[in-house]
């Protein structure tokens, strides 16, 4: 199984736990910004981690949980009961040297996105993002930017969930950002938390570099992460299903810039 794909460990508890140092591997190399844990609680279920040195956005992918975080309570966060409802997601932010626990009031699913943290930022929990489409035709896709650029909620951490329908493809045309060369493009590490509807279905990811010293492509399920530490990274479904993916990246600047590959980049100036 490629490296750059990650199977969770069961189907309850924490079934994720990619942090800076498991992320690395023969094929992706100095990794050292993006971690990603997952829960999946019942009912009544309870959790909680330290932050140490990094920030936290907790994302309730699908089912309610009440939350504290840095000595603060917030109280029951979520709203859809399942992802595939496709209503705004509901996300707290936690800074580094801090606590946060989350106990469950219905089965749940918690996104742990980390990244360095500054202590530039309070907890409190986010403005619940209105959604964005992007692409046209068979690369539509719809957008909820939990934690991006345009929004000062984080030190690091850029988060976004995205929907793509059956068919569709998503992150297209295939861009990257692996380099640290702002305006131009920024550095940043990357991982998708994929998700199918229904559940049984599979997608597909291509990531790949343009001098081909990293080029796979992996068969994903449900529930399983894909890490980016560089290169080109597109994704599909096929017809049946839809797919969602949370994303987490982060780097050296909390800024998104990319570049488009040259073959394909003809399809981004169509379309614009």
């Amino acid at each position: 199984m490629s490296d750059l794909l990650r199977k969770p460990a069961g189907t309850s508890g924490k079934v994720h736990d990619i942090t800076i140092d498991s992320a690395k591997g023969p094929k992706s190399p100095g990794w050292g910004y993006v971690g990603f844990g997952l829960y999946r609680l019942k009912a009544g279920g309870t959790v909680g981690e330290d932050t140490g040195d990094l920030e936290v956005i907790l994302v309730i992918i699908e089912g309610k949980a009440k939350i504290s975080a840095a000595g603060e309570d917030f109280g029951e966060q979520g709203e859809r009961m399942t992802v595939f409802e496709k209503l705004p997601p509901h996300s707290v932010y936690v800074p580094n040297a801090t606590r946060w626990s989350a106990t469950a009031t219905t089965d749940c699913t918690i996104g742990v996105c980390t990244a360095p943290g500054t202590g530039g930022h309070k907890a409190r929990v986010l403005p619940v993002p209105e959604q964005v489409t992007r692409g046209k035709g068979t690369n539509t896709r719809y957008i909820y930017p939990i934690a991006m650029e345009e929004t000062d909620v984080a030190d690091s951490l850029l988060v976004t969930e995205v929907f793509t329908p059956s068919g569709n493809w998503s992150s297209y045309p295939p861009h990257r950002h692996d380099e640290d060369n702002y305006p131009q493009m920024t550095y940043l590490e990357e991982t998708y938390y994929h998700r199918l509807d229904p559940d049984q279905g599979y997608g597909h990811q291509r990531v790949f570099t343009e001098d081909g010293t990293l080029d796979e492509t992996v068969s994903f399920s449900s529930h399983d992460v894909v890490l980016v530490p560089k290169g080109h990274h597109p994704c599909g479904v096929p017809y049946g299903y839809d797919m969602y993916y949370l994303n987490v990246m982060a780097g050296p600047l909390r800024k998104w810039r990319f570049q488009n590959h040259p073959d394909h980049d003809w399809i981004a100036q169509r379309d614009s």
